[in-house]
């Protein structure tokens, strides 16, 4: 399918500090610049989410890792490889973030995506791009476009078109935490 236009303007929007709605490889999302502070505050008011909660941040190959996790255990891409179900990490010591992206103690949590649309947008972009659930924070997330309140379609800077028709529900993706190549998981 060709996401050409989306592509562009999504890149317009994110260069700009806007905020997209956009499908990922696990649910619909709201995305900014993972690395602009003023855009990320734009989402927590959008989800009228509290500021301390961090978000997920989607890069678009492991190499990207290095650039926004201090230490990095290399085993984990070991463990990545076999898993069937979208999972984003929770790494400690996260560098070149937003600090509202972040969790209190520093850590940040990342997916590596596969979904051919978020690929070439993050690799485009050249910088990692926040992804939270479409929805107001406590709210479900959404199982698919249809379902995304209209009040979150209107607020954002652009609704990206590929996708909305598709009526398979989602879902997030496991969330775990690597200590010394141990897991232990969040969700």
């Amino acid at each position: 399918m060709n996401f050409d236009n989306d592509i562009e303007t999504c890149l317009s929007i994110l260069h700009s500090g806007g905020v997209i709605l956009y499908p990922t490889d696990t649910i619909w999302g709201l995305g900014c610049d993972a690395t602009n502070e003023q855009a990320v505050e734009k989402i927590i008011q959008l989800k009228k989410r509290a500021a301390h909660k961090s978000f997920v941040v989607l890069l678009s190959d492991e190499k990207e890792l290095m650039q926004y996790v201090a230490t990095l255990d290399l085993e984990i891409f070991n463990y990545l490889d076999k898993q069937q179900k979208p999972t984003t990490v929770i790494y400690p010591h996260a560098i070149g973030l937003a600090e509202n992206v972040l969790a209190n103690d520093g850590s940040v949590a990342i997916r590596i995506c596969k979904d051919e649309f978020c690929k070439t947008l993050i690799k485009r972009f050249r910088k990692p791009i926040v992804s939270t659930s479409a929805n107001i924070s406590n709210e479900p997330s959404p199982k698919n476009f249809s379902t995304i309140p209209l009040s979150i379609k209107k607020a954002v800077d652009y609704v990206v078109i590929h996708r909305q028709n598709e009526q398979t529900e989602t879902q997030p993706s496991s969330i775990i935490k690597w200590i010394n190549g141990e897991v232990e998981v969040i969700r």
